[in-house]
């Protein structure tokens, strides 16, 4: 490590590593840095994706590909199943990757680009000059080091740190974050599409999710909104869910872990610093899914941070086109979901069954989720006039 860089990069989760690589193709120096010992591990996701926001990024290895799905399919409370998939018949669908070996392609690309990656260093601390941030304190190998920087990005992801040491209120409510546990579990036939099961049998307030990663394998879990949790233990629900639907399953492995809801914060910019993934709440409030978003992200913080450097200028002046170019596009669609979670968290099981029932007839199976909620909203205008403002 050197003493000091044009940007030091906190957390080498996509988000991170695609901010990283985008500074570094320009010529900044830029330092990754990452506080396990290996990027990637653990898993804290259902690992899926869409193809066409995954090849923005980078092109599909087999290296990094579990499986590849059609669609997902949503299963209310009764077992009514809704299929939807606007990219079926054109192979768009999605992957579910494998995160381990994904992430640390991603910060490899960062390398590669130029970027320096460090491991097992965290940071402790941001240092401050004349009042503004200067750069970082880190821990590494037992060591304190002070590194010097014009921009530092948080990408620590939903517990971050630097956020809240550079002053911008990152807190988080018990309404505003799922409680998930996940298992990997073999020995299933997992087909060939993601499945979501809604309601209070299964998930309060969130959903249990199966996705298959192949090799009669699925990652199993379910997330369950933290007002709600109460006496309920996510990994007591699972275990639940495994005996009761997949008896043969093997579990081979678990993790646990939170995801924030809360739709965007905010904001996410301060002088010479920038949030981005889950550290900025950018993960979609409604299915909790981030991984596209904060590479999306992390390529318009890495865009700024190339202008800000050949402007001199790393004030909040500048670095608030960042904020504005993601609200305008990621924060739009987060505004959406959450206006629909905020609704389905209030929904009975009997309502969500209500909700399946009247598409009986319609074929969604070539449908996503955006053109799924205004049919539901015209066939049930009482039951989600909540959310008329997205379709009147």
């Amino acid at each position: 490590m050197k003493s000091r860089y044009d940007v030091i990069v906190v957390g080498a989760g996509p988000g991170g590593s695609i901010t990283a690589k985008t500074c570094a193709e320009a010529g900044l120096d830029v330092l990754l840095i990452e506080k396990r010992q290996e990027i990637g591990d653990p898993v804290r996701c259902a690992e899926g994706l869409g193809k066409e926001g995954l090849m923005r990024h980078i092109q599909p290895d087999s290296r990094w590909i579990a499986a590849e799905v059609k669609g997902s399919k949503i299963l209310a409370p009764d077992g009514t199943e809704i299929k939807m998939s606007e990219e079926a018949s054109s192979g768009k669908a999605g992957y579910n990757l494998d995160r381990k070996v994904f992430d640390r392609a991603l910060a490899q690309k960062a390398a590669m680009a130029g970027s320096e990656v460090m491991v097992k260093t965290r940071a402790t601390g941001l240092l401050r000059k004349n009042g503004r941030i200067s750069g970082i304190n880190a821990m590494y190998m037992g060591e304190t080091h002070e590194i010097r920087a014009d921009i530092v990005i948080g990408a620590d992801g939903v517990e971050s740190k630097v956020g809240r040491w550079g002053g911008i209120d990152t807190c988080l409510k018990p309404s505003d974050i799922n409680t998930c546990t996940q298992f990997l579990v073999s020995n299933i036939d997992a087909g060939e599409y993601n499945k979501f099961f809604m309601g209070e049998k299964y998930a309060p307030g969130g959903y249990l999710w199966l996705f298959p990663k192949g090799e009669h394998t699925a990652n199993v879990g379910l997330g369950i909104i933290g007002s709600k949790c109460g006496n309920v233990r996510p990994i007591t629900l699972l275990h639940k869910f495994i005996e009761t639907y997949l008896p043969q399953g093997k579990i081979i492995e678990m993790v646990v872990g939170g995801v924030p809801v809360s739709g965007p914060i905010e904001r996410t910019v301060a002088d010479n610093l920038i949030l981005v993934g889950d550290a900025a709440r950018q993960s979609d409030p409604l299915t909790g899914g981030g991984i596209i978003n904060a590479m999306d992200a992390g390529k318009i913080a890495g865009e700024v941070c190339i202008r800000a450097k050949e402007e001199g200028d790393y004030s909040v002046k500048t670095l608030k086109e960042y904020e504005d170019r993601w609200r305008a596009t990621i924060g739009k669609e987060l505004s959406k979901s959450l206006m629909v979670k905020n609704l389905l968290i209030k929904i009975t099981d009997e309502q969500l069954n209500q909700l399946a029932h009247s598409l009986s007839g319609i074929d969604t199976s070539k449908m996503a989720l955006p053109k799924v909620l205004p049919i539901l909203f015209k066939k049930n205008p009482k039951l989600l006039w909540e959310l008329r403002s997205l379709f009147m």
